[in-house]
């Protein structure tokens, strides 16, 4: 490959940047032109590294009036009038939150510097939050008289950043969230409105509107409105007509399969689904980190650990297992308050979880991890949290060994894993076959080898599928019993009836734990060619 490819521009979130540097830019404006042309007032949730800062600097240059930075893309040869405008852009990423105080100061500082910028007198500290919005919107329309356009980017940042770490900290993001629902309840004033051109909030979380936009009810939100599930992430049809050369590069120099490492890429990084209509894209991130690195690895969850995630389901003893087959209706994604969170929405809108299909009559969504990246990486790091272990390779060593085939060599390793676990962090109560159960799944998942829980069958419920590459292994756990009856189970239920016929060796595994041992106790492993099928 001779042509020279324009740079991936992984982590640079500044539009004007990529277009004058030269790096690729897949283009979005149709769906950005179409919500201008549209309506005034709009809210996105997405994943964090999904394009959130890039859109917004998307937006932000296209109402600053370059229309030259738009050359080749759709809404250059729109009809769009690129008439200029003065835009208010806020980053909480950049505005201290430590408390209510603090954030206060650093909005209205932040907003007063904007001012300086444009020559205009500061607005006095002293007032409210809502008296200083206001003053400093009419500053800037009577400046320039002209609508304002309001980009804000991760309005959440001064709530999530206190979440999961206790009483203190939540009474932080409660007093956080009031300042927030008093500044941005501005934006609906009557004045405010017709001084206003186009509103855009972006954040990860989409907390329920009773709860922050209460006072900013004419949101339109677009985190699950299929028109544009599309917004970020990037599809296939993407890939095919931008990042095609960049996939043949990464086969020319690592001598791969193309078609093979395109299936790679595809189970590692897309999968990520936001509305009922089936449209599945990739996080930009991971899939620009692989192909400029050339190496298919865990990126993304290696930009930040999802501790108030973690924490919360430490807190509230989440059975993981079941996160893979979880059924939920629309409601349930954006209706929380910070009295009582819920993982389940925290996990969607935070990217680990996503729709994996939708019933058309009953409404109801399925869902489940959207990729491997995302279910190895984040499974291996609660599982290091839980049980207060160090980081080692023993993971990757139990991987390789289910997928050969060496089922006992792995689980005496799942073994040694257990006896490492200090009993001071394995309570009495929490010693049962459930605890077992989600420890054992999380080892596995960590493993990089896929496995499922708590699947239906005619006859009853398998507790765990391991499917590799060449074979099934049905797995059935039992407590303080023994590993026999387990094998047993699986025989008279015929838990390996689905699975005949496949083409893979199918394997049947019992395991019994030892409460007392707080380990397994045994186990007992069979080829189901010794069943008369």
């Amino acid at each position: 490959m001779n042509k020279k490819l324009k740079n991936l521009p992984i982590g640079i979130s500044d539009f004007e940047s990529i277009i004058n540097e030269g790096y690729l830019y897949i283009d979005k404006t149709q769906h950005l032109y179409n919500l201008i042309s549209s309506g005034k007032y709009y809210f996105l949730s997405r994943p964090r590294r999904f394009g959130k800062s890039l859109l917004v600097s998307t937006f932000y240059n296209i109402f600053r009036g370059k229309k030259e930075l738009f050359k080749g893309l759709y809404i250059y040869n729109s009809d769009y009038e690129w008439e200029e405008y003065s835009v208010v852009r806020l980053d909480f990423n950049l505005i201290s939150n430590d408390n209510k105080g603090i954030l206060e100061n650093d909005i209205k500082e932040t907003l007063n510097n904007k001012l300086k910028d444009n020559g205009i007198e500061e607005v006095d500290y002293e007032k409210s939050i809502e008296k200083f919005f206001e003053a400093f919107i009419e500053s800037i329309y009577q400046k320039h008289n002209k609508q304002i356009v309001f980009l804000i980017d991760e309005y959440d940042k001064p709530i999530i950043s206190h979440i999961g770490k206790g009483k203190e900290e939540l009474k932080i993001a409660d007093e956080n969230r009031e300042l927030l629902k008093d500044f941005y309840g501005v934006l609906k004033g009557g004045t405010i409105v017709s001084k206003t051109r186009f509103v855009f909030i972006t954040g990860i979380t989409k907390f329920s509107k009773v709860s922050i936009f209460s006072e900013l009810n004419n949101l339109t939100d677009l985190t699950m409105d299929k028109r544009y599930c599309d917004i970020l992430g990037i599809t296939e049809e993407e890939i095919d007509r931008d990042l095609t050369p960049y996939i043949e590069r990464f086969c020319e120099e690592e001598k791969l399969d193309c078609n093979e490492l395109r299936e790679e890429l595809r189970n590692y990084y897309n999968g990520y689904r936001f509305s009922a209509k089936d449209v599945k894209v990739y996080n930009p991130f991971s899939l620009f980190s692989a192909l400029e690195k050339r190496s298919i690895e865990n990126y993304w969850f290696e930009t930040g650990t999802p501790t108030f995630l973690i924490n919360l389901i430490k807190k509230q003893n989440i059975y993981i297992p079941e996160y893979e087959t979880l059924e939920a209706r629309e409601s349930l994604f954006s209706t929380y308050e910070l009295s009582k969170l819920s993982v389940l929405p925290l996990m969607f809108q935070s990217g680990y979880l996503t729709i994996k299909g939708y019933d058309n009559r009953s409404k109801v969504y399925k869902l489940g991890y959207p990729n491997k990246e995302v279910k190895e990486s984040f499974t291996e790091s609660l599982y290091y949290e839980i049980s207060g272990l160090t980081r080692d390779t023993k993971f990757a060593k139990v991987g390789v060994k289910i997928e050969d085939g060496e089922i006992e060599e792995a689980i005496e390793i799942i073994k040694s894993i257990f006896s490492e676990i200090p009993y001071t962090l394995m309570r009495e109560e929490m010693i049962n076959e459930f605890y077992f159960h989600m420890m054992f799944y999380l080892i596995i998942s960590a493993s990089g080898v896929g496995i499922t829980s708590e699947i239906l069958t005619a006859k009853g419920r398998i507790d765990a599928l391991i499917e590799t590459r060449d074979r099934f292994y049905i797995i059935e756990f039992k407590c303080n019993q023994d590993s026999s009856k387990a094998i047993q189970q699986i025989k008279e239920k015929g838990y390996y009836e689905p699975y005949k016929n496949r083409g893979k060796e199918i394997i049947l595994i019992g395991i019994n734990f030892s409460t007392k041992d707080k380990n397994i106790a045994d186990y007992k492993v069979e080829k189901a060619l010794s069943i008369e099928l």
